[in-house]
């Protein structure tokens, strides 16, 4: 009988460029390893992610807390992925973040546009920029004009007598962008780059088409809300509402008297935006299974307080349950809806509204949003990339999946033109050049030794 022949193991991946990202979130600090192969197909290598700690409405409140939940989302990340990193690309969603789109032509005579004349535009429009003090996030060109005509993609080999171009520009409070960048530091890394919420999670769920037609994204996170209106191909406007899916868990917890985290498990378990009639006979344990005792567990009580309104099994309405869940989320969704009043996505001008973030994954969601707003909306969810693991491919981890995509797009930011891509972040190392390594060193020596 012949012998079977040997089974020869599948090549190594070839991979051409690794990025790695970190989502440093109120709830969720999560982290995420992509690799581009050789061809430009995209995989997710690892991922890993924790509970939030030292953050608070995307601000950094306790540095050396955050700096190691940062380092243990990492750490899990490289695990999984088989591969450390040295730098990541992170996600800033708080520090007062602004958008506007900066116009700026030049003279060009009629002729045929070459490169040189793009790259003298994009200098031109690098003086225009006027940050009042603030960090400037992103100075990318969304598209060009020429002599007036909007929408062009690619003006070169083109003729005009005037070639413009609209830049957006996102910016941010300087103090929580230093704060982020010297977390991430302190937990032995590098920033890539510091991208705004918004556009990485727009990155990840709105089509091209979606962002030049124009559609409203709206990321609902554990303590702030971004409403985010994209148009033209760029994010015109952002305004950030100050409640998100904790408010829910908070009051859920003060209305029936438990804990928050008994509060957090009862939203994400029973809770829903949408009622139903058989909500009023399901009784629903306020305890989990790892909190009852084994007495407990045979009586189905906790052997703890009772919540306000449960039986003696310390069971409670499932419709009560929905009631508090309904009436957090109108004052929330009154609040998105005056923020998309506010940059006029509203009446005959409104459109599609995309959901994301973790507080879009509550059941019946986007039903509740799109009768509350009278707009057609959907969640966003990021792409089923090959390696992803199936719960990532939720609106929770579309910010973090979003980074990867941003960093393997490598879009122009005009303050590299002239200078090198490194000159655009070395602004936010607050220990940059050659001393950076061994003060990270110092610092890992002081923590582990």
């Amino acid at each position: 009988m012949a012998a079977n022949p040997p089974v020869r193991a599948a090549p190594p991946r070839r991979l051409a460029r690794t990025y790695a990202a970190v989502n440093i979130g109120s709830f969720r600090i999560s982290a995420m390893i992509m690799g581009e192969t050789e061809s430009g197909d995209l995989q997710v290598l690892g991922s890993g992610h924790r509970a939030s700690a030292g953050v608070k409405r995307g601000y950094v409140t306790d540095m050396a807390t955050a700096s190691h939940a940062i380092r243990d989302a990492v750490e899990r990340a490289e695990k999984s992925a088989g591969t450390p990193v040295r730098s990541v690309w992170v996600a800033c969603a708080g520090a007062g973040l602004a958008s506007h789109v900066v116009s700026v032509d030049i003279e060009i005579g009629g002729r045929r546009i070459e490169d040189e004349d793009v790259e003298q535009l994009l200098i031109e429009a690098q003086g225009m920029i006027q940050p009042d003090g603030r960090k400037v996030l992103h100075a990318q060109p969304a598209h060009y004009t020429l002599d007036g005509a909007h929408g062009v993609a690619n003006p070169r080999g083109l003729h005009a007598e005037r070639l413009g171009v609209d830049i957006h520009v996102m910016l941010a409070d300087g103090g929580p962008i230093r704060n982020l960048t010297e977390a991430v530091q302190n937990a032995h890394l590098e920033v890539e780059g510091m991208v705004a919420a918004p556009l990485a999670a727009g990155h990840a769920c709105l089509s091209p088409e979606e962002r030049e037609l124009g559609v409203a994204l709206v990321e609902i996170g554990a303590d702030i809300t971004n409403v985010a209106v994209f148009a033209g191909g760029m994010l015109l406007g952002l305004h950030a509402v100050p409640m998100g899916s904790g408010s829910i868990t908070d009051a859920i917890a003060s209305s029936f008297g438990i804990r928050r985290s008994q509060a957090e498990r009862l939203k994400c378990v029973a809770g829903s935006a949408i009622a139903s009639p058989a909500d009023h006979r399901e009784l629903i344990p306020v305890s989990g299974p790892s909190e009852l005792g084994s007495e407990g567990a045979e009586a189905g009580s906790s052997g703890g307080p009772l919540a306000r309104g449960a039986d003696d099994k310390n069971r409670i309405v499932r419709a009560e349950l929905i009631a508090v869940v309904t009436q957090q989320l109108a004052v929330l969704t009154g609040e998105i809806g005056k923020a998309l009043k506010s940059m006029g996505f509203a009446g005959s001008r409104a459109g599609q509204v995309v959901l994301t973030g973790g507080g879009a994954e509550l059941a019946g969601m986007a039903d509740f949003m799109q009768g509350a707003l009278g707009q057609p909306v959907r969640l966003g969810r990021p792409p089923q990339l090959t390696g992803m693991p199936e719960a990532h491919h939720a609106p929770g981890f579309a910010t973090l999946a979003g980074l990867c995509l941003y960093a393997a797009d490598d879009p122009v930011d005009i303050r590299a033109v002239g200078a090198g891509r490194g000159s655009v972040y070395k602004a936010f190392a607050h220990e940059s050049g050659m001393m950076a390594l061994p003060m990270r060193l110092m610092r890992a020596l002081k923590e582990y030794f």
